[in-house]
């Protein structure tokens, strides 16, 4: 652009001078110092115009180079590995899983505040006890009941109650690593109590469930004596029936489901203070509609009769297909709510799994330690974000 006007300018000043030279005859000629002259002055005029036309202009800038970015690495998460399985149980006795977030379980299950993995907890029945002979089904001698209780606290078992096993079962809430949960099922006169429980509950602190039927025609007498081991703490009683000898199924009306369910609530209420969390299903017999009629009246656990196995956070075994070698034991799987169906060895065999119960125990908490690093990452990727980070140990 400087360039053309400054050869716009240089032409018109030659052009100018040409026809100064061209001029007529009767001016003078100029002189050669004339036309040197004009020259100069026509160069000086095209410096100024070049000058201000420079000015006009502005500057140029330099190309910037623009910053590339660095590209955020994608984190693949890993895929999570199967769920522990062992050879103890029976085949057809598969753990099954009930919580369907993995990252609300891999939360609760690595939180150091929580049970560490590998805590297993034995659930027994005790139906009938007796200072005799041994002469009825489901009947143990109070020798041999003293013995397996003895046995489990030799082996580094502690009892707890109903509400420690559904909190530890439901988001890993701390409970011994050894677990037992006794479970003596119908009504019993406070001797009972007494006589089989009361020394390991003074000497250990542990607490026995009572399956307790509330039937309106119970003894008075009974009441009363249970009440004060309610209110003492020895015995935690949770909802066993109402008429009890006629087992709950999907072939009962939906009046007798609600009548022995919302009967057992409202019986240990009156009479305990509690409101039962568990139905200790009555002959062992359960559905898929009285499993729903009690969780919506607030029931947190269902036990069974099936001796499958112990439980832990989130493994509860059971079985999805009738098992005509047991065909007594009812198929749990199709219920889809392994809570509301734990399984329960009787007494009389509870003493020989104890060291099952404890090999089963060590090799989930191996099988977790091997496995912990994967599902960290997992939790890292997938979860943190949402969930936040996995807690650390309160003091």
């Amino acid at each position: 652009m400087i360039l053309k006007y400054f050869r716009h300018f240089l032409v018109l000043g030659l052009f100018a001078l040409l026809l100064t030279g061209c001029g007529s005859s009767t001016n003078p000629t100029p002189t050669a110092v004339d036309q040197a002259q004009l020259v100069d002055d026509a160069m000086a005029t095209i410096q100024a115009e070049f000058t201000q036309t420079a000015g006009a202009i502005p500057p140029t800038e330099s190309p910037t180079e623009t910053a590339i970015p660095t590209e955020t690495p994608i984190r693949t998460p890993p895929a999570l590995p199967a769920t522990y399985q062992s050879s103890i149980l029976h085949p057809l006795d598969t753990p099954h899983s009930y919580i369907s977030d993995s990252c609300e379980y891999l939360k609760a299950r690595w939180d150091p505040n929580n049970s560490a993995p590998g805590t297993v907890v034995m659930v027994v029945m005790h139906h009938s006890i007796t200072r005799g002979e041994v002469d009825k089904l489901y009947q143990i001698s109070a020798d041999d009941l003293r013995q397996l209780l003895n046995d489990f606290h030799e082996q580094g078992f502690e009892a707890i109650n109903s509400e420690q096993l559904a909190g530890f079962l439901e988001t890993n809430e701390k409970i011994p690593a050894r677990s037992v949960l006794l479970v003596s099922d119908d009504r019993h006169y406070a001797q009972y109590f007494n006589n089989n429980f009361r020394p390991f509950y003074e000497d250990y602190g542990w607490t026995v469930t009572n399956a307790f039927i509330s039937h309106p025609d119970t003894i008075q007498l009974i009441w009363d004596e249970n009440a004060a081991l309610a209110a003492e703490g020895l015995v935690d009683y949770q909802a066993h029936g109402v008429i009890h000898n006629i087992p709950m199924s999907d072939n009962s009306t939906d009046e007798y489901i609600m009548s022995e369910l919302q009967g057992s609530i409202r019986g240990i209420q009156e009479h305990y203070g509690n409101t039962p969390i568990a139905i200790i299903w009555p002959g062992g017999g359960f559905g898929l509609r009285p499993i729903a009629t009690a969780r919506s009246l607030g029931y947190r656990l269902g036990f069974t009769t099936n001796p499958r196995g112990p439980v832990m956070f989130n493994w509860i075994p059971i079985t999805d297909a009738k098992d005509e070698q047991r065909p007594a034991f009812i198929p749990e799987g199709p219920m889809n709510d392994p809570l509301m169906t734990i399984p329960r060895y009787t007494d009389t065999i509870a003493g020989a799994h104890i060291d099952e119960v404890r090999i089963m125990g060590k090799e989930a908490a191996a099988y977790a330690e091997q496995n912990k690093a994967v599902e960290l990452e997992y939790y890292d990727i997938l979860c943190a974000p949402t969930y936040g980070a996995i807690p650390v140990l309160e003091p």
